[in-house]
């Protein structure tokens, strides 16, 4: 219902229903002290054609990826989603379900679940997934808090270039438990892990890195697990899985947990969600993992059929025994994001990635030739973003480019004052050259 009618009457009789004689009474358990005082300065009210067409201008002054081009990552990236995806995750059956609590009547819903996982564990090359955590910041979030029940302990060695976005939700995570996070060096766009050897300890639960990691900057992680490895810590990785098509992947890296932002897998970037938190862990840890995992089976019939296998969570068992908090999953993101790899597949999926590799390269050598601009961590390899050294302030060419259709990428100054003046631009699959000239274009002008 896109109105929701209210009245005097209507008002009356809600309250009627619920024994109360006004809205004082039906909040009388609230202390007078939280209540607002103050009248609201609301506007006038207004009908239902005034408020729609209100609503409609508001709705028309937002910029998407439709109307402009996109050069924004981070993330969060404007990759292509054939239709099918949003045909099949509006069919009624699949977009009211909620959690599959019996297996009898949820068997859709389960296999769906399946699916996904299976697809997940063959992407990372990792044991087992599950479904799922709410985004991927979380998912980093909730991997640190499993390294730390499976090793006892509280330190964490942490990337510096890892999101800035999933940091701050790790440090929410993490800070109120008393646990300890110690930042790894950078250099030169890069993870400095030359000190790996020196900073880890025996009371280090884990290290976590992202790869590509913020800069969009492929990380060095060949040999670091065995580093790990020896002081019976965890390596917990951050990826892009789009990346996973051409790279290796974290099971070949021997990572104990990765996780990754589900949302390049045919989710709309939709203002910042729903999104997916993708979470995988190898086959010994499967216990401390948090979330649920839908299993295959056969009844006494000896028919196939999927059931909830693990549920460690707080909903199901004792709350002390639980893994995490999160009380639900992702369901139709994460049957969004089986429908793409179902639809993808691993040629099409390989095609993505090579895409955005490409382009992202010719588009970071267009704009080296630029003059004023520069690549600061020029060299290194990277994926589809990159950052670019601007000659003004990068607020100013985004705003200017904004005005004529572009989203030019993240302003960095925002996350560190040493990062002012520095543009993060992603390119895509969806980014043609047209576009792509058109870009180099506007930039050029600065």
């Amino acid at each position: 219902m896109h109105f929701i009618p209210n009245t005097c009457d209507t008002e009356r009789a809600i309250l009627e229903n619920l024994g109360v004689a006004s809205f004082n009474d039906l909040i009388a358990n609230i202390p007078e002290k939280f209540r607002e005082q103050c009248r609201i300065n609301l506007p006038p009210a207004l009908s239902e054609i005034e408020l729609t067409k209100t609503m409609q201008e508001l709705s028309e002054k937002n910029g998407n990826s439709d109307k402009q081009v996109s050069f924004l990552g981070g993330g969060s990236y404007d990759h292509f989603i054939p239709a099918v995806v949003d045909f099949l995750i509006s069919r009624s059956e699949f977009y009211t379900a909620y959690t599959p609590y019996q297996a009898e009547v949820s068997q859709g819903t389960l296999q769906a679940i399946y699916e996904y996982q299976s697809q997940i564990c063959h992407l990372t090359d990792m044991e087992v997934a599950n479904a799922s955590m709410y985004d991927g910041a979380t998912a980093l979030a909730e991997a640190a808090i499993m390294a730390a029940n499976i090793t006892q302990r509280k330190k964490f060695l942490v990337s510096p270039l890892i999101n800035p976005l999933a940091r701050q939700v790790l440090e929410t995570y993490l800070t109120a438990r008393d646990f300890i996070l110690a930042d790894l060096p950078e250099k030169n766009g890069q993870t400095d892990l030359s000190v790996l050897k020196e900073m880890i300890d025996n009371q280090t639960a884990a290290v976590l890195v992202q790869s590509p990691n913020f800069f969009g900057i492929i990380e060095d992680l060949n040999y670091i697990a065995e580093i790990i490895h020896a002081k019976s810590s965890l390596l917990i990785m951050s990826v892009d899985p789009i990346s996973l098509a051409i790279l290796k992947t974290p099971g070949e890296l021997g990572a104990d947990i990765a996780v990754a932002e589900g949302q390049p897998l045919g989710i709309h970037q939709s203002f910042g969600g729903p999104y997916l938190g993708v979470f995988t862990t190898r086959r010994q840890y499967v216990r401390n993992m948090p979330g649920r995992i839908v299993g295959l089976t056969t009844d006494v019939e000896g028919k196939r059929g999927y059931v909830l296998v693990l549920q460690t969570r707080e909903q199901h068992i004792r709350r002390e025994k639980a893994t995490s908090n999160i009380c639900t999953n992702q369901g139709l993101m994460a049957l969004a994001a089986t429908i793409y790899l179902s639809l993808m597949g691993k040629t099409g999926l390989r095609k993505v990635a090579e895409l955005c590799l490409n382009n992202s390269h010719y588009l970071a050598d267009k704009i080296a030739g630029l003059p004023g601009y520069s690549l600061p961590f020029a060299g290194q390899p990277f994926f589809k973003e990159f950052v670019v050294k601007t000659p003004r302030p990068a607020t100013e060419i985004a705003a200017a480019a904004l005005a004529t259709g572009f989203f030019a990428g993240i302003d960095l100054g925002q996350y560190r004052r040493e990062w002012e003046n520095y543009l993060l631009i992603a390119v895509t699959e969806k980014r043609n050259l047209q576009e792509i000239s058109d870009f180099v274009k506007i930039l050029a002008k600065f």
